[in-house]
């Protein structure tokens, strides 16, 4: 086939494009590259190394060649500038890191590379992201974005002055845009789920614990979760049964849990399907265009054969408060281990060791990541501990007791993956704000559980809205074949923007 029109295949048509020899893998590195280099302007790449990638194409065409080359061999991906690299540079998107090259990779990024044992997919490069995950709008990079000289804010393909959302921006624009046709995030607080929903793709979080964190730079380890994103369930099916499997020795929030092909259930049936609707989903703060595209899809599933169940989810709202504690307090944990001794930055100018440290961290963190480190630390604090970081522990604990009850009446949960669609680049000066877009996907990954957003129609303006699902635990099959019959039947994910 003419290479030409390789980025509007899907993952799966693609994979099969390469295992029959229609394309090479250099041939497709090629093509994707190009892309890259072509569509510069919206700051999804912080790192690209054409030698370094042809060289894993040719390696990847090498395994074709053999038969000894998986299902998804071959096929380019690129990964979100958060997962340590070997042979490219991994900065977190801080200046606190700012040419760090790690001496192993993430192993996430292992188990879906050429090295042995990997599913040989091929690397295209690192993707712009908020520094240390921190942030709902990718606007909070200190990394020059590839073919720029200062720091940029990713932009969204359906419309460059909005943001293509957080903090996983750069990945889900990267996809969007047919820069890369499956991408690497990780999920904090909805740092996939909602850049998916504003870039009309899918993603989803897995179980806490389902995919390893080893390798995956730390902002608040029990929230932490590394998924798939790409433009349809099936690509991100694909792409989840590579990463995922235990990782014991190296990363000790892993589940003892066996690797599983989550596409093996995609074409079940959904007749009978209890979609639980939350009420609180559903109420003051739901923007009237996201609100008709999900009432619409909600009336697509009941086509299909599923049943909506109403049900209440009574804590949603203190989510963010919850949230805004705990994730702060451990991010505050972590990032006291960047303080110039060991590796990155480090001031040039001190008086003493004391200082040092001072000066590295005045000048090496960003506004938002000094500003969640000083709340988490006074969260922290003597006299503080108790009152608020105990109590949000506990509420923590009650809305994942939520999940239970409401589970009980029901088999997944839908709702909006944000409230609005995306805003304006600059739209959200006050971090607030920013903090309150997140109340439909934090109380999922309060309590672990795997959530997914999938493109479900476009609100004002021609700009994506996207459907959130949410399953109980391990229940991410289900989740990947509701999202996938629902995308048989129409054609969301198949849209992309103007110009790509």
């Amino acid at each position: 086939m003419s290479t030409t029109e390789l980025h509007h295949l899907s993952v799966a048509e693609l994979a099969a494009q390469l295992k029959n020899k229609h394309v090479s893998a250099v041939e497709a590195a090629q093509h994707f590259l190009a892309r890259a280099q072509a569509h510069q302007n919206l700051g999804a790449f912080v790192a690209i190394d054409e030698a370094t990638t042809l060289a894993q194409a040719r390696a990847a065409d090498a395994l074709i060649a053999s038969g000894q080359g998986g299902r998804l061999a071959g096929v380019p991906i690129a990964h979100k500038d958060i997962f340590v690299t070997q042979d490219f540079p991994t900065t977190a998107a801080s200046k606190m890191l700012a040419g760090y090259q790690s001496p192993f990779d993430a192993t996430v990024v292992r188990k879906l590379g050429v090295t042995e044992g990997g599913a040989g997919m091929v690397t295209l490069g690192k993707l712009n992201c908020d520094e240390f995950a921190m942030g709902g709008a990718n606007e909070n990079s200190a990394i020059a974005p590839v073919g720029f000289d200062s720091a940029q804010p990713v932009r969204n393909p359906w419309n460059p002055e909005r943001v293509p959302g957080g903090s996983s921006g750069g990945s889900a624009a990267a996809v969007a845009a047919r820069l890369a046709p499956a991408v690497t995030g990780t999920d904090t607080g909805g740092s996939i789920r909602q850049p998916a929903s504003f870039c009309g793709i899918t993603g989803i979080k897995p179980t806490y614990g389902r995919a390893s964190r080893y390798g995956m730079i730390a902002f608040a380890s029990s929230l932490d979760q590394a998924g798939p994103m790409g433009r349809s369930a099936e690509d991100c099916a694909l792409l989840l049964s590579e990463m995922c499997g235990p990782d014991l020795d190296r990363d000790s929030t892993s589940l003892d849990v066996p690797a599983e092909d989550f596409t093996a259930k995609l074409n079940d049936s959904i007749e009978g399907l209890r979609i639980g609707v939350p009420a609180e989903f559903f109420g003051e703060g739901l923007a009237d265009d996201v609100r008709a595209a999900v009432d619409a899809a909600l009336k697509e599933y009941e086509k299909l054969g599923a049943k909506l169940v109403p049900i209440s989810l009574p804590r949603t709202e203190l989510s963010v408060p919850v949230y805004y504690i705990l994730a702060p307090a451990e991010a505050s944990s972590n990032l006291s281990r960047f303080d110039g001794v060991k590796f990155g930055h480090r001031a040039q100018h001190f008086t003493d060791l004391n200082d040092m440290y001072k000066q590295t961290r005045a000048e090496g963190f960003g506004d938002e990541v000094k500003r969640r480190i000083m709340i988490g630390a006074y969260v922290l604090s003597e006299g503080y501990y108790d009152a608020y970081y105990l109590q949000a522990q506990k509420i923590r604990r009650m809305i994942a007791d939520d999940f239970q009850a409401a589970f009980k009446d029901c088999d997944v949960i839908a709702g909006a993956a944000a409230p609005t669609t995306a805003w304006a680049i600059g739209g959200k000066a006050d971090p607030v704000s920013n903090y309150l877009a997140d109340v439909f996907t934090l109380p999922a990954s309060l309590a672990g559980l795997p959530g997914l957003s999938l493109p479900a129609g476009f609100g004002n303006g021609g700009l994506p809205v996207g459907l959130q699902l949410i399953g109980n635990y391990f229940a991410e099959s289900q989740l990947l074949n509701a999202a996938h019959r629902f995308q048989q039947a129409t054609d969301f994910h198949l849209q992309r923007p103007a110009g790509f």
